[in-house]
């Protein structure tokens, strides 16, 4: 997918931009999603791909919202991050490269011990509709 910068800087906050676009990291406890427990699918805020599903999602208490594993694992791609003097594994979409977040080794034990730790700055999320609810 390619995208242009300007039309996306012009349409995304300067926030949304510095941490989708720059690798940036919003505040933690602030994000929108970061208390969300209703069910649905959590998309990409650039180009919509369905990154992970609230049936992954679990409060590991870190500010952001965590998941265990991605919904669509194609969707979701690694790279190693040595920014800020630390070793990490950024996480960023496959589809247009936006920074998602990172993943730690410190996730539930039975859940294969990922912990997805996402920006809710870098997704929407598509609650599911049921009937009659």
């Amino acid at each position: 997918m390619e995208i242009n910068e300007e039309e996306l800087k012009a349409t995304l906050t300067p926030e949304e931009y510095q941490v989708l676009r720059e690798g940036g990291t919003e505040a933690p406890f602030k994000g929108e999603y970061v208390n969300n427990h209703d069910d649905g699918m959590y998309h990409c805020k650039v180009c919509g791909n369905a990154l992970f599903s609230s049936e992954a999602k679990f409060d590991s208490k870190s500010g952001w919202p965590s998941f265990t594993d991605p919904a669509v694992a194609e969707n979701v791609g690694l790279r190693s991050d040595d920014a800020h003097g630390m070793h990490r594994t950024e996480v960023f979409c496959k589809n247009c490269g936006s920074h998602l977040g990172h993943v730690f080794d410190d996730g539930p034990a039975d859940k294969g011990g990922k912990r997805y730790c996402i920006n809710s700055i870098s997704l929407d999320f598509e609650k599911d509709e049921k009937p009659g609810a």
